[in-house]
Parts: structure tokens; sequence; C-alpha cells
């Protein structure tokens, strides 16, 4: 169990915050590229506790900015789109995506008031039709990592945004670690239900690994499981990529999971699944890919339970806004949480001592694609001799 002090240690991701400071040293998705439209080009987000307006200007760049203009405090996401930044309704001044005062209209131009305002700004790169975000400091800022999920071309990407979960970024990362929770969770709820579709995971749990991973372009902890019964295969690892994001090798597809912290009781999960072709031939996509919303609700404000993503939502938000770890009892089963709990204090410890936290990178000259699935990389493999 954690303290309560080390408890808001992890948790609280706003400014100034140990948490908030570390995970501002890593880009976060603040959305699907498709959410921002002609007709509608700009959209209020909240990230790591800051309340800013996300655009496509008329020139078709992005801007993240404060959502509360420099000058009186109005919204600027009641402002005006224009071709090279967004213009303030209440009295017109206008910024662009660097936070750069352009424009005081009923400012005198000799007096240079303009060049003394620097509105909050951060950047926004595109991939694969998200839009990730860098809120930490300039001089520290990585190269946004080229995940080979998101940069290959020989197949078909989905683009899933889950419905707002009403709790901590912690709880659903302390779950990737979690390996026997799919037992009940998912599969016996499933089945109970009447679907077989998890039947797989619907067998004790024999055996489990984890090994941390450190390379220099990301960290995390690769976790399996040996089912009891299973003398021909076991699941191939899957890596918890530290400190917000979860790849998962199905069958057919690879899946991988985004969780933005919005504040300490909020996070938005992107999920972007991907099926090769077969015949390794290359797929065209839209520049900007449709984005399906997944609830997981239903019209009482439930949890409906019938698929993977309501399961576990329901798991995480019924701990509580922020889980009360003080009062947990971790057994055996749980050593995946101990170590990625130790793997996160010791990057708070090392941004607070000025040092880079783990996977971050930014060398130009290594920023290459990073490849997580290895060729012939399946959701099951043969099982080791020793293991039968």
């Amino acid at each position: 169990m954690l303290t309560q002090e080390e408890n808001d240690l992890f948790t609280r991701v706003g400014p100034g915050t140990p948490a908030g400071r570390l995970l501002r040293r890593y880009w976060h998705v603040a959305a699907a590229s498709s959410e921002l439209t002609q007709e509608k080009p700009k959209k209020r987000v909240r990230l790591l506790g800051e309340d800013l307006v996300l655009y496509r200007d008329g020139s078709g760049n992005y801007g993240l900015v404060a959502e509360h203009c420099s000058h009186r405090g109005a919204s600027l996401y009641y402002g005006f789109v224009e071709e090279d930044g967004i213009r303030c309704a209440y009295h017109g001044w206008k910024y662009d995506a660097c936070g750069k005062c352009l424009e005081q209209p009923f400012e005198s131009p000799e007096a240079g008031f303009k060049e003394k305002i620097s509105h909050p700004a951060y950047p926004i790169e595109k991939l694969a039709g998200l839009l990730f975000a860098y809120l930490g400091p300039p001089e520290k800022k990585p190269c946004l990592p080229k995940w080979d999920i998101l940069t290959r071309q020989d197949g078909k990407r989905r683009l899933d945004i889950y419905q707002v979960l009403r709790c901590n970024w912690l709880q659903a990362m302390e779950n990737s670690v979690d390996p026997v929770h799919t037992y009940y969770l998912h599969a016996h709820t499933l089945r109970l239900r009447g679907n077989k579709d998890a039947a797989y995971y619907h067998r004790p749990v024999e055996k489990l690994e984890f090994e941390l991973e450190v390379h220099p372009a990301w960290a995390g902890i690769q976790k399996r499981r040996f089912f009891a019964g299973d003398t021909g295969r076991v699941e191939a690892p899957h890596p918890l990529i530290f400190p917000n994001m979860l790849l998962v090798p199905a069958t057919n597809s690879y899946n991988m999971h985004f969780r933005t912290p919005v504040d300490d009781h909020n996070t938005q999960i992107f999920h972007v699944r991907f099926n090769p072709t077969k015949d390794g031939s290359v797929i065209e996509e839209p520049d900007d890919p449709p984005a399906e919303f997944v609830g997981t609700k239903n019209a009482a404000g439930e949890f409906h339970m019938d698929s993977f993503p309501s399961q576990d939502q329901m798991a995480w938000e019924t701990q509580g806004a922020i889980a009360n770890r003080p009062n947990e009892h971790l057994g055996e089963s749980d050593r995946g949480i101990i170590i990625f709990r130790k793997l996160l204090r010791d990057q708070l410890r090392a941004v607070e001592n000025g040092g880079d936290p783990v996977g971050v990178n930014r060398d130009p000259k290594r920023d290459g694609v990073i490849r997580l699935i290895p060729e012939g990389y399946t959701a099951f493999s043969e099982r080791p001799e020793q293991d039968d």
C-alpha cells in the first residue's frame, strides 16, 4: 500500500506538482484531427489540469493556447479563427500558435505593448490522425515518438475515443500491469451474458511474467500470462509504455491505448487499432481519419458491462476519483503494480533532481520509427518446453 503522501505525489497532475512536472516531459494525445473541421475549427480541451483551446487556423496549422485571453480573461473558445491565429471576441487581441500577440486593435502601435505579451501556448504535432501536445519546458521538448503502429502503411487503422473516465489516470495505468483481472472482469462477465468471444481467457492463470524494459526511445513493463492447462500456447508479451500507454496484440490486430490525464479526477482515453494486410499491401488512409465515439454507460449513467472498455472503466471509476491506496491490500498477483510504482517513483525523483525521465529522446538523429511489433509478433506464441 501507499501512504497518503505517496498517493498524492503519484496522482496530482496540475502545474507545479511533481507528477505534473514529470508528465509534462512527454507528448499526450489532445484530440483526433478529425474533430477540427472547417465548420468547427476549434475545440475546448483540458490537459493536465490546464484549460486550453485547440484550433486549426486558415493555413492548416494547429495551435493550442490557454483558454483565457491575456488581456481581460475572456474565453478564446468563442474567438475568431483566422489565417494566422486566433482572435479574442472581446477586444480583438490576436495570437499565433506560439502565443505571440499579433494584434491589439485599440492600442497604440508605437508603445510596443503587444511585444510584451506572451500568451501560454504549446506545440502540437499530428501523427496518424492524432494531435499530440507537449506542455513541458521548451528546452526539454523531446521528439514525438514514431510508434510503428502509427506509422505503418500496410494496414487499416481505426481511431476510437472513449467516454471520459471519471477518475485519475493512474487507475487505468495500474490496470495495465494487472493481468489476472481478465478472468472475472472480462471473460466471466461476458460468459454469463452468453458471449463466448473471450472464452480463451476464462481459465486460471498459472504463471505471470513481468520484465522492466528500458530502451533509448521508450521504457515500460512487459507482461504476459501462462494459462493453466494450455500446453501449446502462451500469451505473447505486451508492453505498458511509460508513462501512460499500453500496446495489446490481438490475433489479427494490434491495439494501442493512450490515457491522457485531463486533471486529477478525469482521464481521456484514445484507442488505435491497426489491422495489417495479409499480403503487406499498402492502404491509403485519409489525412484526417474519422474517430468513433465509444460509449461505456447506458442512458441511466450506469456501466452497461457489454464490452471490455465498459468493464474496465467500471473497475477504474468505482475505485473513486482517486483510489484510496492507503487502504489497499496488495497480493502476489499485484507485483506488476509494485514494479510500475517503483518505475514511477524513480522518474519523479529523476525530474526533481534535474534529469531526464526514461523514454524521452531529444536527438533528431535517433528520431526513427520505434518498432514495438517484431516480425511474426502475434497474440499467442508457442509455449517454451520447460514450461509444459
